[in-house]
């Protein structure tokens, strides 16, 4: 991973705009990259548009598509119906698992209901789902690290309900009972703090000498990235702002992150109209990030409105490229090829 500073446009950028360097008044705005939208992401809130125009509204969508309130309503503009159970969507509807995943319970009861589904889960959510079923063929307790209630926990869960036991801190370890300490395997959640994660992993390690890794890290690349790209400006960051909905885990996260790593402080807010102009009071340098499920015209937003307050043009320090994506849902690409040849 490479370091890089680069100017952010933005409509209110001048010739003096973009500089990596305080101005005269001393202030500073730094904007983290990467931020916002990750492949899973995009993928999903794809996946709903695509759906509105292939089989047209209303289109359900079982829990919110991502964790971002603009996203969610936005879609519901277009003509998306967002709920909590499968049992409020007419029989044969066209309805939208979220990027979270869900558990097999829920695919045979749309199946019962003769629901025509499409899959959003984000393919490394998926990656998770099968490590816990590899792990429970060969009859291991699975530690799940992760935030009890998150859709998530529930799906992966869902995949080995008799297998698996939710460990949500470090502090949990002590409490945690397996049925045989040489066969214990540990997944997680892809949206925690990694260092956390890690503590938590490393206390189940002393406990259970032969605690078993899964294949590859679950943690997301995007959440990696975007917790490493925080901490390399918050040591010199007056204030942290991070763009993201409460329910968003890894937005949340990040402002533990950012306090964590030496910013004097952090918040979350929706919007830029969620910045208390108290939190500017002395506030020389600024640092912006947004969580991976937050549009970028919501951080547009947000630098608008610290020029607006006085604060120079952001400049953005980049820690590395994000190239990955990921097909869509193959139900909706066929569907969308048969719309295509039906033209």
């Amino acid at each position: 991973m490479t370091s890089q500073t680069q100017p952010v446009s933005t409509p209110t950028d001048d010739a003096t705009g973009g500089t990596d360097q305080p101005t005269a008044s001393g202030k500073r705005v730094v904007v983290a990259a990467p931020r916002g939208y990750c492949a899973g992401v995009d993928r999903a809130v794809i996946t709903v548009e695509r759906a509105l125009e292939t089989y047209g509204a209303p289109i359900y969508v079982r829990k919110q598509i991502v964790h971002n309130k603009h996203v969610v309503e936005n879609l519901e503009q277009r003509g998306a119906i967002f709920v909590d159970e499968l049992s409020v969507v007419p029989e044969g509807a066209t309805v939208v698992f979220s990027a979270h995943g869900v558990s097999p319970a829920v695919r045979d009861e749309a199946k019962e209901r003769q629901l025509h589904t499409v899959d959003a889960t984000c393919p490394l959510v998926t990656k998770v789902h099968h490590e816990a079923k590899r792990f429970a063929r060969e009859d291991l307790d699975i530690l799940l690290i992760g935030h009890a209630g998150h859709e998530e926990v529930e799906g992966t869960t869902g995949e080995a309900p008799d297998n698996v036991t939710l460990v949500q801190s470090p502090a949990d370890v002590a409490d945690v009972e397996v049925r045989d300490p040489s066969k214990v395997a540990w997944l997680s959640q892809t949206t925690l703090s990694v260092d956390e994660t890690m503590q938590t992993v490393s206390k189940l390690r002393e406990k259970f000498p032969e605690l078993i890794n899964p294949p590859s890290d679950d943690i997301c690349y995007a959440t990696s990235n975007r917790q490493a790209a925080i901490k390399q400006i918050a040591g010199h960051s007056d204030l942290v702002i991070v763009v993201g909905s409460a329910n968003s885990s890894n937005s949340v996260r990040l402002v533990e992150v950012a306090l964590e790593a030496g910013a004097k402080a952090a918040y979350r807010v929706d919007n830029a109209g969620e910045i208390a102009d108290e939190w500017l009071d002395g506030v020389e340098s600024v640092g912006v990030t947004s969580g991976a499920s937050v549009p970028d015209d919501l951080v547009t937003g947000v630098l608008e409105h610290l020029q607006s307050k006085g604060f120079p043009a952001a400049t953005e320090e980049r820690l590395t490229e994000e190239s990955l994506v990921f097909a869509l849902p193959p139900e909706l690409r066929r569907d969308l090829r048969k719309g295509a040849l039906n033209d």
